[in-house]
């Protein structure tokens, strides 16, 4: 197929294809007039590479697991078929918490800030002037 056809069946843009292809995450064959040729296989590995660009992972960590990622049927996720992925997931699944408690961290101290009250008598802040 047609890279207007896959992007219609795997639901994303040509442009978003072209970028898997240029990552390495799909390899389509070019016929000798330039056009890029999609097998059936490739509409499922757009959908694995969407699944893991959705759960935080980059296309260079995408690249290295996606040979192995399997698809689990009656829960429509992935698995990771080669147990020695786990461990490199799980350094990325460490990554995705630290920055979440990071942004956690900044949610508290800007809420405090925003909800923290105007003392009346405070000075106006530097270059302002003040309204009598």
């Amino acid at each position: 197929m047609r890279i207007g056809e896959l992007s219609r069946r795997a639901g994303v843009s040509q442009r978003a294809l072209r970028y898997y292809e240029e990552q390495g995450l799909l390899r389509p064959v070019r016929r000798p007039s330039g056009y890029r040729e999609y097998d059936e296989s490739d509409v499922a590995s757009v959908r694995r590479i969407r699944t893991l660009l959705a759960a935080g992972l980059g296309t260079a960590v995408i690249a290295e697991v996606l040979p192995c990622m399997v698809d689990v049927e009656e829960e429509a996720v992935l698995a990771p078929g080669c147990p020695e992925l786990v461990p490199g997931l799980s350094v990325e699944l460490d990554r995705i918490n630290d920055a979440i408690a990071q942004l956690d961290a900044a949610r508290r101290i800007l809420t405090a800030i925003i909800n923290a009250p105007v003392p009346a008598a405070a000075p106006p802040p530097a270059g302002t002037a003040r309204a009598t």
